[in-house]
């Protein structure tokens, strides 16, 4: 059995009123791209920032290369976030720098290399996601797939062992959406990262998922497969998967 390197145990969250999770449990196994998956407003991407330590859970705990988040000082924080990038859903480029500051952005905050190793990482990183010589461009010259491939080249620029992909394929046509998710594929290949990718799009779950959760009734309800998951009784799982909207009130 593949190396367990993330672990969510007994997770419960609410913001208020509102219950996300009473009690969640996931593992994450080294090397694999693991989708979760489930309706608007289950937490998905409350997962991902639970574990980069942007949320803190309510109880239970989170651990990430055997330490848990929770105890980790501010420098114990960065270290974890040297090895764990995410991907935002809008790409969270800063406008008013260039596409070259941009990706120099997490090279300075954690001290990597010198200003010279700095620009060639710029250069190979771009070169990985198919947009060499764009460096001097900022985000408002970029189309949105020109920014979600912009957002994944800073991701990976710190050579993270982990990369957390928060709806990558929203918002994009479909030549975008292959483009994507043949990167997803091509960069846990070529660099060996683990992937965790939250989405609602079944295309992409079935292109680039080598297993898959879905969160459903505030805990995760399936993890397995995607041939596994064609094959559950569980009837809200068996809807998503056909493209059907179903309903976080049906019975499991």
């Amino acid at each position: 059995m593949a190396e367990t390197i993330i672990s969510f145990k007994n997770i419960a969250k609410a913001f208020g009123d509102q219950q996300i999770f009473e009690d969640l449990n996931l593992d994450v196994h080294r090397g694999e791209t693991l989708t979760i998956i489930g309706g608007s407003g289950v937490g998905k991407s409350v997962c991902l920032k639970l574990l980069i330590g942007l949320l803190q859970p309510d109880a239970g705990s989170i651990h990430a290369f055997g330490q848990a988040v929770s105890e980790r000082d501010r420098r114990g924080m960065l270290r974890l976030r040297s090895r764990i990038a995410m991907l935002f859903q809008g790409a969270a480029l800063f406008d008013s720098m260039t596409v070259e500051e941009n990706i120099k952005y997490p090279l300075v905050e954690h001290n990597w290399g010198t200003p010279g190793e700095m620009d060639r990482r710029v250069v190979e990183v771009l070169e990985m996601v198919d947009m060499p010589g764009i460096q001097k461009l900022k985000p408002a010259e970029l189309s949105g797939g020109m920014k979600k491939r912009v957002g994944l080249a800073r991701s990976i620029a710190i050579k993270p062992e982990v990369i957390l992909y928060d709806e990558p394929t929203t918002g994009l046509d479909p030549i975008n959406v292959r483009r994507i998710n043949g990167l997803i594929l091509s960069l846990q290949e070529r660099l060996g990262v683990t992937s965790i990718v939250v989405t609602h799009d079944m295309d992409t779950v079935f292109t680039i998922t080598d297993r898959l959760a879905m969160i459903y009734q505030k805990r995760v309800a399936f993890v397995g497969t995607p041939d596994e998951a064609k094959t559950q009784e569980l009837k809200y799982l068996r809807e998503f998967i056909k493209g059907g909207k179903g309903t976080l009130n049906e019975d499991l």
